[in-house]
């Protein structure tokens, strides 16, 4: 059951009630150290990543010495984030490319951030959106995803068609807001396995709820 269009206003407003203000919960002094994180952040938390990235930053404090890292070095610093060699290959060739052909800047583009090792559009929309005030699309993760179909915003289960809906149902300027206002509800109200939906704000125009 999809949202009715006249309810989504009202849960907007309850979601902004809710998280006025969304931080990126990523620790970082610059979108090279953000891009980083949030590369290593996939199937991690973001407290596990805010563990490890002040000593990969201390002894790799650019994107040109990442590039000319190690990577048995790098994966050692990374070991807890899992994936831990795919990500440390991740790291040093997307640092690589920024150096090689971005002259040391992060791009600011989704079609350039997508060049990049390791960056689909979840990482993608988080750049631009959240740091550099660029929207082009939403941050769709697994939050996202399951709040989303949860509160009748899409009816797909595949992140890009998910995406496309929220494009289309939110105004563009809460793009950048409304991905990690969900993500944030997701983890403190609506978690996958025991959603509490009696202290949830949203609850009275939330279709899974059944009250609609």
């Amino acid at each position: 059951m999809l949202i009715k269009k006249s309810d989504l206003p009202k849960v907007l407003a309850e979601l902004k009630k809710l998280y006025p203000k969304v931080v990126i919960p990523l620790n970082h002094k610059n979108a090279w150290e953000l891009l980083m994180a949030v590369i290593l952040s996939a199937q991690c938390t973001d407290a596990r990543v805010n563990q490890i990235t002040p000593h990969l930053f201390q002894k790799y404090p650019t994107a040109q010495s990442l590039a000319a890292a190690n990577i048995k070095d790098v994966e050692k610093i990374i070991h807890s984030a899992g994936f831990y060699h795919s990500k440390a290959l991740s790291l040093i060739e997307s640092s690589k490319r920024i150096c090689e052909v971005y002259g040391g800047e992060v791009p600011q583009s989704m079609a350039e951030l997508l060049t990049l090792r390791g960056v689909a559009r979840k990482t993608a929309n988080v750049l631009l959106g959240d740091y550099f005030n660029k929207p082009e699309g939403v941050v769709v993760d697994t939050h996202v995803k399951r709040l989303s179909f949860r509160l009748g915003f899409t009816r797909q289960t595949d992140p890009v068609k998910i995406e496309q809906d929220l494009i289309k149902l939110i105004p563009k300027d809460r793009w950048q807001w409304i991905g990690i206002a969900l993500i944030l509800h997701g983890r403190s109200i609506c978690p996958a396995r025991k959603p509490n939906c009696m202290a949830c704000p949203l609850a009275p125009w939330c279709p899974k709820n059944g009250v609609k």
